[in-house]
């Protein structure tokens, strides 16, 4: 199910979360594809849904349109910036909403946030952060970890790197192993 209560009618892709859950990843934006879609990381060339599959995260590739089955499988979506679409240079000036996103984490508890960018990270961080697991914690009594992972975006190629979210998916095995791939 999609959250309704982060689900305004001003977000150009409504927030997929749920309590508890074991993942939850976090992009700057919608591309201009994801927001004409209502569906996120839906650009062509986009290897977010290709990177679930291969790192197990994920039973099968699924579709951008698919994106509300990942409840079901403990994984939520949302973004900094919910009302711009664009890659970031595109994005009007201060477009993120660090407190609202820190106000989805307290209330949702997920175990681990990833960012999709070192953008998204640095944003929330307010530092320029490594790929992996961050030394902060965030949430109600800090049971948040942090994850930044390369961009899956087709323009970051040349930054991509799957072995990092293989690190992230190894983090989730227990969870992961429910199904057989």
């Amino acid at each position: 199910m999609v959250d309704s209560t982060h689900s305004s009618s001003a977000y150009l892709v409504p927030d997929l979360l749920a309590p508890r859950l074991r993942l939850v990843f976090c992009g700057t934006a919608p591309s201009t594809t994801s927001a004409a879609e209502k569906s996120y990381y839906a650009k062509p060339g986009n290897r977010f849904w290709p990177a679930l599959h291969q790192t197990r995260m994920t039973p099968r590739r699924f579709l951008p349109s698919e994106y509300p089955a990942l409840l079901e499988l403990g994984i939520g979506l949302t973004d900094l910036c919910k009302v711009h679409c664009g890659t970031d240079a595109q994005l009007p000036a201060n477009p993120f909403d660090r407190d609202a996103f820190l106000e989805k984490v307290h209330q949702y508890q997920p175990d681990i946030v990833a960012f999709t960018s070192k953008n998204a990270g640095r944003e929330v961080l307010k530092r320029q952060p490594e790929y992996g697991f961050q030394p902060e914690r965030i949430g109600l009594n800090g049971v948040t970890r942090l994850f930044v992972l390369p961009s899956p975006s087709g323009l970051a190629t040349k930054f991509f790197d799957i072995r990092v979210w293989q690190l992230l998916a190894d983090s989730l095995v227990p969870a992961r192993d429910v199904f057989d791939v």
